[in-house]
């Protein structure tokens, strides 16, 4: 099968939404389909045309950008191009141009499948307001013209104001691709020795430095935690200098950086064998995130398939790792002393909160992803969609295995 992947930004900006689409389309070529990534040339030190994994790479130069957003007047013609060979089209929202894509799959009579990755939320003013406008209308246009969409959980698809409009017409659930490679104990030791770990808590936060993201409600969190726990260190990995958009935030932020440098470390971008190194230090993972631009946290599933529990806002979405596996503690939206408290209740009984990481990963593996998908897209092909689908296997197997331990 031939698969058309479309989005705004791809590897190497790194974001869930870009390694969600990374994972997935590596997959579906093991499995011997064809993949295309038609996606911005937003660094212009990036080729055009590139191959990584046996993934086809079309990059098209920006021309200029709208906040976050790129204008890209080869775009569509670059899409048309595209749609007529694929044998489906895979678009991921939030995108300005899935209209355009998904009208030329109509077009051609090429099914048209939209995943919908998290809601749009940009900084205050009326500019912003506008631009928000105008994407939630393209979504709402692009949703129309699709045959299915796709969400990670019916928790956020019921919460969403987009999804919620497509329940029981078009909207499916597929569980998120999750893997990492394996890592070595010199790589483990490594960040312990750098970092100064031995012996004492850890405390993990792996996201780009973004004003959603909620990385102040952890540094408020902070001095409950020290009192309870006065050697703990957070290790922040990401992105966190020159973020696009998120200038002002970072210089927001600097001094409460500043004032806790002997124990927030910030990483940078870590990935492979060194990102799992991460997780298996860490005693504890922090997911703050504020809104709905997080619709669940990949990092969640990477964390808990290293042993490692984890901290989460109760957001809607957000909440489904730790509500289906039972691993981990939920707080408020924005409460950082709340945040501060789940955090101290699993570092003080870490082993309490540990499941079968095994299940976990094998609930999220990309094969498993990929063969979702392909089925959806050959119902499609079939006239077979049926929206009413229940919940996928693997969410009842992690219910399963939560209400398990909890009888023990």
């Amino acid at each position: 099968m031939k698969i058309l992947e479309v989005l705004t930004y791809y590897r190497p900006w790194i974001s869930g939404l870009t390694i969600y689409v990374e994972r997935l389309s590596r997959a579906l070529v093991r499995q011997g389909h064809d993949v295309t990534v038609l996606t911005s040339r937003y660094d212009r030190s990036l080729p055009l045309y590139d191959v990584s994994d046996g993934v086809k790479i079309v990059r098209v130069p920006v021309a200029a950008r709208v906040s976050k957003g790129a204008l890209m007047p080869s775009f569509g013609p670059m899409a048309w191009k595209l749609a007529q060979s694929a044998d489906v089209i895979h678009l991921h929202l939030p995108q300005f141009d899935a209209p355009g894509v998904a009208l030329r799959g109509r077009l051609l009579g090429k099914p048209v499948v939209l995943t919908y990755h998290c809601d749009l939320k940009l900084p205050q003013g009326a500019f912003n307001r506008a631009v928000d406008w105008v994407v939630q209308l393209q979504n709402k246009l692009a949703g129309n013209l699709a045959d299915a969409i796709v969400t990670y959980t019916r928790d956020y698809g019921t919460h969403s104001p987009y999804l919620s409009q497509f329940l029981g017409k078009k909207l499916t659930i597929i569980p998120p691709p999750v893997e990492l490679p394996p890592t070595t104990a010199a790589d483990v030791r490594q960040l312990q020795e750098k970092y100064d770990l031995h012996g004492r808590p850890v405390i993990g936060f792996i996201a780009r430095l973004a004003a959603e993201k909620g990385v102040e409600v952890l540094l408020n969190a902070l001095p409950a935690i020290r009192q309870a726990h006065p050697n703990a260190v957070i290790l922040h990995a990401g992105p966190y200098r020159d973020i696009i958009g998120e200038e002002a935030y970072a210089a927001q932020l600097e001094p409460l950086f500043q004032k806790y440098r002997s124990f927030y470390h910030l990483l940078g971008p870590i990935e492979g064998a060194k990102l799992t190194a991460f997780y298996k230090n860490l005693d504890c993972l922090c997911i703050p995130s504020l809104n709905s631009t997080e619709s669940f946290g990949l990092v969640q599933i990477e964390a808990m398939i290293n042993q490692t529990p984890v901290a989460a806002c109760a957001l809607p979405g957000v909440r489904q790792p730790v509500t289906m596996t039972g691993m981990g503690e939920l707080s408020a939206v924005g409460g950082h002393e709340a945040l501060a408290q789940a955090v101290i209740r699993i570092l003080n009984d870490k082993p309490a909160y540990q499941r079968d990481a095994q299940l976990i990963a094998d609930s999220f593996s990309p094969g498993q992803t990929a063969v979702a998908y392909l089925n959806l897209f050959t119902d499609l092909q079939r006239g077979r969609f049926d929206p009413a689908a229940p919940e996928p296997p693997a969410y009842q197997q992690l219910r399963a295995m939560r209400d398990q331990m909890a009888k023990r």
